[in-house]
């Protein structure tokens, strides 16, 4: 892929978050994009973070580390690397060494073990837990009536700052299946924020990909994971 092919694909996409975010009487500035690269060649994430996409995510604890390595002459700021997938806890110290954040935290055994990665690295981790509003039993995430509880479980640690949550619909679900599960994660979201829970945010919502964005939108998502309309299916 050509670095111009690529500004193309990223354009089209802005344009549609603009446009679903206008027609959702929002500010399109509320709803930042997550370009998603796992299996991306280093090279062609090098494009786009030449174009300027500052924000990456890898679900693969091993291709994380590969790529930050391979993109570590990026010039400062560089990107910030979001660890999106299933993580087992044996794998918690490469998403502690290398992650700035996580959107994946569905149990508190993952929990403690990147804290205490985290201790060792002198670091600290942006949270997201995942919901499963889908109730899919192949997805990984809490069921929605026990986020609350791992939130409060979480807020004792202090290595950890829980920003939010995250969902993936239903799978092959249509527009308005989509939009239930996006509207049962912002209602979670709301019980977890009128609980006030010290360090807790809780001002963030990940939630939509490149087939189902405009209902994401619509819902409240505050970060969209774009992945194929950027990259081509993979």
């Amino acid at each position: 892929m050509s670095g111009e092919e690529f500004r193309e694909r990223l354009a089209a996409v802005r344009r549609r978050i603009d446009d679903a975010a206008r027609a959702a009487g929002r500010d399109p500035a509320e709803v930042r994009l997550l370009a998603v690269t796992k299996t991306v060649p280093a090279d062609v994430v090098r494009l786009a973070i030449e174009a300027g996409c500052d924000r990456l995510g890898e679900s693969r604890a091993q291709e994380l580390v590969a790529k930050v390595a391979a993109l570590i002459d990026v010039p400062p700021p560089g990107p910030r690397w979001v660890f999106l997938g299933p993580l087992q806890t044996n794998k918690a110290r490469d998403v502690a060494a290398h992650a700035d954040e996580l959107h994946s935290l569905d149990r508190i055994e993952l929990a403690r073990a990147l804290q205490r990665r985290l201790e060792a690295a002198d670091r600290t981790l942006d949270v997201l837990v995942q919901v499963n509003t889908s109730r899919e039993s192949e997805k990984s995430g809490v069921a929605p009536q026990d986020a609350l509880g791992l939130v409060r479980e979480v807020a004792g640690l202090d290595r950890l700052r829980v920003r939010g949550l995250m969902t993936i619909a239903t799978r092959g679900g249509d527009d308005g299946e989509a939009r239930r599960c996006f509207r049962e994660l912002a209602a979670v979201a709301g019980r977890v924020r009128a609980e006030a829970i010290a360090g807790v945010v809780m001002d963030e919502l990940s939630m939509g990909m490149s087939g189902d964005l405009e209902a994401a939108v619509a819902e409240g998502a505050t970060t969209v994971r774009i992945g194929t309309a950027l990259f081509g299916a993979r």
